[in-house]
């Protein structure tokens, strides 16, 4: 299920209900944010979006004749918010809105989401940067994870 593992992130994010109250679109967007007017020129912050950034086949041995038994995938979380304590309380709702879905679902082999949990998965966290256009302060948050690629 590693091509469908941003989707798990979105519905991980989307279970806090506090994360989804803080932001003014009230929901978490998949890949891009699609503005409704032509000449709007940014998207209300805070936002979280959540990115595909692909995946890398693993454990593959001389008797794999094709795929290897695991796939690593990067899922990317942009955050963005007008001031800097703002983004840091949004990384930290992020990363504990993803631990804990995850935790709650990881057991269960009978609940619909268990298929796209990670086995596991590490986090790094990117440069916080200032963007003087919008202007709002935005890092990027990588989860690099260990799916089953089927």
């Amino acid at each position: 299920m590693s091509l469908q593992t941003d989707i798990i992130f979105v519905k991980a994010l989307r279970s806090d209900a506090d994360l989804i109250a803080a932001l003014p679109a009230g929901d978490v967007y998949n890949t891009a944010i699609a503005l409704p007017e032509q000449e709007a020129m940014n998207a209300p912050l805070p936002y979280v979006i959540v990115s595909f950034d692909g995946l890398n086949n693993q454990d593959s041995t001389k008797d794999d004749q094709w795929d290897g038994l695991t796939d690593r995938v990067q899922i990317g979380i942009e955050i963005a918010a007008e001031k800097r304590p703002g983004l840091a309380d949004l990384a930290i709702r992020c990363r504990r809105a993803v631990k804990a879905y995850f935790e709650a679902h990881s057991e269960d082999t009978e609940d619909e989401d268990y298929p796209l949990i990670p086995s596991q998965y590490e986090l790094q966290a990117g440069a916080v940067q200032y963007d003087d256009l919008k202007p709002c302060y935005w890092q990027r948050l990588t989860f690099t994870c260990d799916t089953d690629p089927d």
